[in-house]
């Protein structure tokens, strides 16, 4: 183990630095680094601002060279915009890292199941574990998609599983499940490469584990759904096209493994077979990465006024002539009322107890529930059982009066639309503030991504670490002002 003197002393950029009253991931007391960071510590409280600026923006330029944006819808504008990249990086000792590894797995392969039970013979509803009820009345249950044998039984071929790290007890818990279309992994890739031209040095003193086989094992996954067997199966990834906010990543996959990227004017289903046009005449399609939600994918079967999917497309699905990733209908999995019961689901299908704790999770359609939350609403943070990227939100300790009552008469008029949770203390780690030209903590979460082939989960080591630039802010994603940092797993404890 590194050797860490009692106290180092803080220069120029840590100068200001103050640890606060959450848990810090750098530092385990003032001016004192964690074992696995004090490298890193050493090599950063060196450089003077003039000195990080310089590789803060050859780090912002190389972003921008590679394209790598993305869309804010609720701007008003569609304009694209380069996604906030923070220089310090989030590092987790190996030990750390092995706990998660193994809670995640148990979580992936528990939803696989309930997908599996959900959409088959249902045996959850028949042994009174979760109501029947709340699963029909979830708008991403698809009563198409029952009685459809996936390939391999896999529902959850691609999750993004998001973590945060209580400041009270250091315990890393779920706070919500992915697994429809989740997104970040470039950025992931991305990150790590530009560190790395960024901090080459760092890396020299560091053994991280490294993020760069996705592509390779995802690619491998895609290849056994093919219903004509991996060898010569046809892989295209399917687009909702360049104005979707995730498009960079999309094409970059796509180039990363090898295959098409298409959209759906590109497909055409004939006699129950989906083939994508070529120059060469129409070419057969076994597995298609689809990147849009369920209601685009097929107008003959979901939303008939969807220009963006492909008729007959289900039909195909259904008949087993083509394989989808991830399976169509998992939305029910990733409903927040739904994630309450994720306990159970390990319990029930496993027979083991989680690995990972869940948030204590409110669900308004429950009368007892109810009662609570509206008694509560300036202590808690108010989801939107189906809203994702932070829309759809009431952080009650900071909502002004006007605020919480809108809430309020909202939750009373659609209870089973909303859940609540008590506000976790999030972690920190330093962070730079341009203003300041000093490091300042700030909140973070990850976003681990998990690769299920229905024999293992393959996780990529550490994940995207998402990171509230603004002060004081709890909401980490991007489209609320939020930024990315590296992940650093390593291969010992520091």
């Amino acid at each position: 183990m590194a050797s860490v003197p009692s106290k180092m002393p803080l220069q120029r950029l840590f100068g200001d630095y103050q640890i606060g009253t959450f848990y810090d991931e750098m530092f385990s007391a003032p001016d004192v680094p964690r074992p696995h960071y004090a490298k890193i510590f050493e090599k950063l409280a060196a450089m003077n601002p003039a000195q990080f600026e310089e590789r803060r923006q050859h780090a912002d330029l190389s972003f921008l060279l590679q394209g790598i944006t993305f869309t804010v819808y609720s701007d008003g504008r569609g304009t694209e915009r380069l996604f906030p990249f923070d220089l310090i990086p989030r590092i987790i000792p190996n030990s750390e890292w092995q706990r998660i590894d193994r809670g995640l797995a148990q979580r992936v392969v528990a939803l696989n199941l309930f997908l599996q039970d959900v959409y088959g013979k249902q045996r959850i509803f028949a042994d009174r574990q979760i109501p029947r009820s709340l699963v029909y009345s979830c708008r991403h249950f698809l009563r198409e998609v029952i009685g459809i044998e996936v390939p391999r039984g896999i529902h959850t071929h691609i999750c993004g599983i998001d973590l945060v790290r209580d400041s009270k007890t250091g315990e890393f818990y779920v706070l919500e499940d992915n697994v429809r279309t989740p997104s970040g992994i470039s950025y992931v890739l991305e990150n790590r490469l530009v560190m790395m031209r960024t901090f080459p040095d760092a890396f020299q003193q560091y053994e991280v584990l490294p993020v760069n086989h996705y592509p390779a094992e995802l690619a491998r996954i895609l290849r056994s759904l093919s219903p004509r067997g991996g060898n010569d199966a046809q892989i295209v990834l399917l687009t909702p096209g360049i104005y979707n906010s995730a498009y960079f990543e999309h094409s970059f996959l796509a180039q990363q493994m090898g295959i098409e990227l298409v959209e759906g004017r590109d497909l055409i289903v004939d006699g129950g077979i989906v083939y994508m046009k070529t120059i060469h005449g129409l070419q057969r399609v076994d597995v298609i990465y689809r990147r849009m939600d369920d209601e685009f994918l097929d107008s003959l079967t979901f939303r008939p006024d969807s220009v963006l999917g492909v008729p007959g497309l289900m039909g195909a699905y259904r008949a087993g002539n083509v394989a989808l990733a991830n399976a169509v209908g998992n939305g029910v999995a990733d409903d927040k009322a739904i994630y309450a019961y994720v306990p159970t689901f390990i319990r029930y299908y496993l027979g083991e107890d989680p690995i990972l704790r869940s948030v204590e999770t409110y669900l308004c359609s429950k009368k007892e529930d109810l009662a609570y939350v509206l008694d509560h609403l300036p202590e808690l943070v108010v989801k939107a059982v189906g809203e994702s990227g932070g829309y759809g939100m009431l952080m009650g300790p900071t909502a002004d009066r006007e605020r919480i009552e809108d809430f309020k008469e909202r939750i009373k008029a659609d209870p089973r639309n909303y859940i609540a949770q008590h506000v976790l203390p999030l972690s920190c780690v330093p962070s730079y503030d341009a203003a300041r030209g000093t490091f300042a903590g700030r909140h973070v979460d990850l976003r681990p991504y998990c690769l299920y082939d229905g024999e293992k989960v393959t996780i990529v080591p550490g994940g995207l670490t998402r990171v509230a630039l603004q002060e004081g802010s709890l909401v980490v994603n991007s489209s609320q002002g939020g930024g990315s940092k590296d992940t650093w797993v390593l291969f010992g404890d520091d």
